[in-house]
């Protein structure tokens, strides 16, 4: 399996039939990736905790974890998968054995928004399973790197590994659907893809130092640091392509990343 990285922007995208990246992931099965997985977990920036958490239950629920300034239908959306209780265990299992000393469960939790709302157009039939791992804020993005780095050994095990995020996310500076992007946003993402497809993965751990406009494009990192995980998973000599790259709000970028691993 190669591993992922998709930004999900805007909630908006769960009904917005317009927007050129709610097609990229529709057509995910048929022009993306066409093996089909025995499960797939996926790191949300949504799901910030102390330390490792995956969710382990019989049935996600659909966490409608958005702003009430939505339409209405919204709200009602469903996403029904299974979960994938064996996959969590075994993602705690490799999370240990690699160092990470905690790591908890939790039994209730579902899948908020940067899960349900990619999975729901890239797998709509809703039956595969699926496990969720969080993040942490104290940690930076070596630290996350390392995370996915240990989940490495999923991939032979029939595991689809995304990352959902947003290659920018700052939401106090989105303008019109249609505005272009301003220059500190575009400049970032060009650093961006340029550092990725250029396998400049230590730059990517660092690129709050390294990147141009990195506070502006992220003021909290939560947004990023599932790029790192994806890029650990994939390992240190992973061939990266840049499969997606649309805009809106001016300053909403949906860059997304395939990493296959090295033979």
């Amino acid at each position: 399996m190669d591993t992922f990285f998709i930004s999900h922007g805007s909630p908006t995208m769960s009904i917005d039939e317009t927007m050129p990246a709610r097609h990229f992931l529709e057509s995910w099965q048929q022009k993306v990736w066409t093996q089909n997985p025995k499960s797939i977990l996926i790191i949300s920036g949504h799901w910030e905790t102390d330390v490792p958490t995956v969710n382990l239950v019989q049935h996600n629920d659909t966490i409608h974890d958005i702003y009430d300034f939505f339409p209405k239908h919204m709200y009602q959306i469903k996403y029904p998968a299974p979960g994938a209780p064996e996959l969590g265990e075994r993602v705690v299992e490799l999370l240990k054995e690699s160092g990470f000393k905690h790591v908890e469960e939790d039994r209730k939790r579902g899948l908020d928004h940067g899960a349900w709302i990619p999975l729901m157009l890239m797998y709509p039939e809703a039956n595969i399973p699926v496990c969720q791992l969080s993040i942490q804020l104290s940690g930076d993005g070596t630290y996350h790197y390392n995370l996915g780095k240990a989940l490495a050994p999923l991939r032979e095990e029939g595991v689809l590994i995304v990352g959902s995020g947003s290659a920018t996310h700052n939401m106090s500076n989105i303008g019109p659907k249609n505005a272009q992007p301003p220059s500190w946003a575009s400049e970032f993402v060009d650093w961006l893809n340029k550092a990725i497809l250029e396998g400049r993965y230590e730059d990517v751990n660092h690129y709050d130092e390294k990147a141009p406009h990195a506070k502006v494009a992220h003021p909290w990192p939560d947004h990023f640091y599932p790029l790192n995980v994806a890029m650990g998973a994939a390992g240190e000599n992973a061939k990266a392509k840049l499969i997606h790259n649309s805009w809106t709000h001016g300053t909403l970028s949906y860059a997304s990343y395939q990493f296959t691993p090295a033979a």
